[in-house]
C-alpha cells in the first residue's frame, strides 16, 4: 500500500501569483506614467533655487 500525498489546491497560488504580478505591473505603470508627466508637464520656474542658501 503505497502513501500519495495529500491533494492540495493549485488555484490559491496560482490566484495569489497572479494578484502580486498584476499588483507589481500596476504599480510598475503608476511609476512610469508619474515620471512622464513631470517630465512634460514641468514649467521653468521664476522662482530662486530652493538648494541656494539665503545670507
Amino acid at each position: 500500500m503505497s502513501k500519495k500525498p495529500p491533494v492540495t489546491d493549485v488555484a490559491r497560488p496560482r490566484l495569489r501569483s497572479f494578484v502580486t504580478s498584476a499588483l507589481l505591473v500596476l504599480i510598475s505603470v503608476m511609476i512610469v506614467r508619474d515620471i512622464l508627466v513631470r517630465r512634460w508637464t514641468s514649467t521653468p520656474q521664476s522662482s530662486p533655487d530652493t538648494t541656494q542658501q539665503s545670507r
